[in-house]
């Protein structure tokens, strides 16, 4: 079978399963064969070997049932940079360059910042911060020892090791210092939610995704430990789900009735990140 021939069914059986099937099928045969997309497309007339048809059928039979394409192929863009991922995190999403942004740009004119990224997951957002600010320090931290090893696989990529302290505990309470900036996505999907899921985000780590009865538990527990946890002009830069602002602002100013709360929307103009300063 020639590589387009082979494309071509796979994107049918794919197109009853999800979307954008030919340009999965596409990214299954470029991880099978090794190739980059000029590669791929210079090679459409070539047959296949058995060994590389066979390769890339079983990759294409893992995600007719289901699988992720980050977790086939072991690779995900954030912020312009790749991640090597897998079942033991949470799929960065491009929603979530957004914290990446606003904490770039509130921190532009800092000569040493100190961040904190809690539940970091892949570590994608401290990798990426430290990435973009060379003077920054930052603990990553998470409550699964299994993501911590993920993230340090991505340190060690990025060479940002020596400045990125990968800690695990429950939220700050690992966090050695106070920081200028915690930055954190943590579990935000309500038990409602929960419940109805795409079959492909079922896939990801359920201590990823679960946020309690209207998803923001962790944030509230998060809230809470913060105080003791910032530097003077410090703040937290939150992601949240759709509808959740009402209820953060109101905890919020129970906590701290003179905290500054900025709300911003993502590129699908959902309201997506909380930066919150407190006094």
């Amino acid at each position: 079978m020639r590589v387009k021939e082979a494309l071509k069914r796979a994107s049918q059986l794919l197109a009853t399963h999800c979307e954008e099937a030919p340009l999965q099928a596409e990214i299954l045969m470029r991880h099978a064969l090794g190739l980059d997309r000029a590669g791929l497309f210079g090679q459409l007339e070539r047959e296949l070997t058995a060994e590389e048809e066979a390769a890339f059928w079983s990759l294409h039979q893992r995600r007719l049932h289901g699988e992720p394409i980050p977790y086939i192929t072991g690779h995900q863009e954030f912020f312009g940079l790749d991640f090597y991922v897998d079942r033991r995190v949470l799929i960065p999403r491009p929603e979530t360059e957004l914290l990446v942004e606003k904490a770039l740009e509130l921190l532009k004119d800092h000569p040493g910042p100190v961040i904190a990224d809690v539940g970091t997951g892949s570590g994608a957002i401290a990798i990426a911060l430290a990435q973009n600010l060379p003077s920054a320090r930052l603990y990553a931290i998470d409550i699964s020892s299994e993501a911590l090893e993920v993230a340090a696989l991505n340190c060690q990529r990025y060479e940002v090791s020596s400045r990125v302290q990968l800690l695990q505990g429950d939220l700050l309470e690992p966090l050695p210092e106070a920081v200028d900036l915690i930055v954190a996505n943590l579990p935000y999907v309500g038990a409602a939610e929960l419940k109805a899921l795409d079959p492909q985000v079922e896939r990801e780590p359920r201590l990823a995704l679960a946020g309690g009865g209207d998803g923001l538990d962790m944030i509230r527990r998060l809230l809470a430990q913060a105080a003791g946890k910032l530097r003077r002009g410090g703040g937290l830069l939150l992601e949240m789900g759709l509808g959740q602002r009402e209820a953060l602002i109101r905890f919020v100013r129970g906590l701290f009735p003179e905290a500054q709360v900025e709300i911003f929307r993502d590129l699908g103009q959902i309201e997506r990140a909380a930066l919150i300063g407190l006094p």
